[in-house]
């Protein structure tokens, strides 16, 4: 893998203070031969210490990051850390400015991208930068999610079961530390060339969130995010000051008994409250055939009991779409 980018920072990492920049990255298009993607970046420095890089809008509908990021950019002063913050709100900023999942100037899905590659797409040289330049500076690493525009869940911090079980175990303390109303080991669909891989895999202390969905965000969501930032740096011993304590739920996606997925396209008739208890065998949701009426709905069952993490947020539904997560309380 190469260690050229054509991505320049105008920020130093190196310096002491606050810098509010850009990460430039030349784009020649029909509107612009000579233009470029310029993604914002701040980075807060004070002496020696650990570094966190904190990301939003990895997938660009997804807006607590962004927003609690944003935030964080104008309110964190140098005298309130030891050690650096590395803040990019809008990681995927073609697909953040397009209100997008995806880029679209390349239909780059951001977090399956990994490691990236200098001479690739433009989703592929921003993945790439951060593979070979911010990712390495790292001791701790947030990317914020929540679910889009398709998906809903319950706010949560996540951590990943991990082959290095000390490493497994620093996340894990980090994504308590975040305290969430619900912290999650994560079980992912597919794991290659996700954000959250890349990081790991580089050893460094890797936490990440869903909170809510529906390609919006609202108070309490935001709230989630802010309060979770702040508990986090202050775990890392970046940030002076004392956490914020409240209860979290532990849960854990033990295998694919966890996903409920559609195979019928048609409208979706959601039967259980997201956060509810569900029992094995329950309906969870129905599909209707949109084709005509009088036919009867298809049932859809949890495999497992637990409590409803996830679901599908639009009412209309595809096959292969996720319509349930069913994550088991420990």
């Amino acid at each position: 893998m190469s260690m050229t980018t054509s991505i320049t920072p105008n920020v130093d990492y190196e310096r002491d203070g606050i810098q509010h920049g850009f990460l430039k990255l030349p784009y020649s298009r029909d509107d612009s031969a000579w233009g470029a993607v310029m993604t914002p970046i701040t980075v807060i420095k004070n002496g020696d210490g650990p570094c966190a890089l904190l990301t939003g809008a990895n997938h660009g509908d997804e807006y607590e990051g962004p927003i609690a990021l944003s935030k964080l950019a104008l309110e964190l002063h140098p005298t309130q850390i030891r050690g650096r913050v590395i803040i990019v709100p809008f990681l995927n900023y073609p697909a953040f400015r397009a209100g997008k999942r995806t880029s679209p100037i390349d239909g780059g899905n951001m977090n399956r991208v990994f490691p990236g590659r200098a001479d690739g797409t433009v989703t592929e040289k921003i993945a790439d930068y951060l593979q070979q330049h911010l990712l390495p500076m790292a001791d701790v690493v947030l990317d914020i999610h929540a679910g889009g525009k398709t998906l809903e869940f319950l706010p949560f911090a996540a951590a990943h079961v991990l082959p290095d079980k000390a490493q497994q175990q620093r996340c894990v303390a980090a994504m308590q530390a975040f305290a969430a109303p619900y912290s999650m080991m994560l079980l992912e669909l597919d794991a290659v060339g996700m954000y959250d891989t890349a990081a790991e895999q580089l050893g460094k202390v890797f936490v990440s969130t869903e909170l809510g969905g529906g390609g919006t965000s609202t108070p309490r969501t935001v709230e989630i995010a802010d309060t979770g930032i702040h508990n986090l740096l202050i775990h890392a011993g970046i940030k002076l000051g004392d956490p914020i304590k409240r209860d979290s739920v532990l849960l854990d996606m033990p295998d694919d008994n966890c996903f409920v997925t559609s195979e019928d396209e048609g409208l979706l008739e959601m039967c259980v409250e997201l956060g509810a208890s569900v029992a094995a065998s329950e309906i969870i949701a129905r599909v209707y055939d949109t084709r005509r009426t009088g036919r009867p709905s298809t049932e859809y069952r949890a495999k497992q009991s637990g409590l409803l993490a996830g679901r599908h947020f639009p009412g209309l539904i595809t096959p292969g779409d996720p319509i349930a997560v069913v994550a088991v309380a420990t």
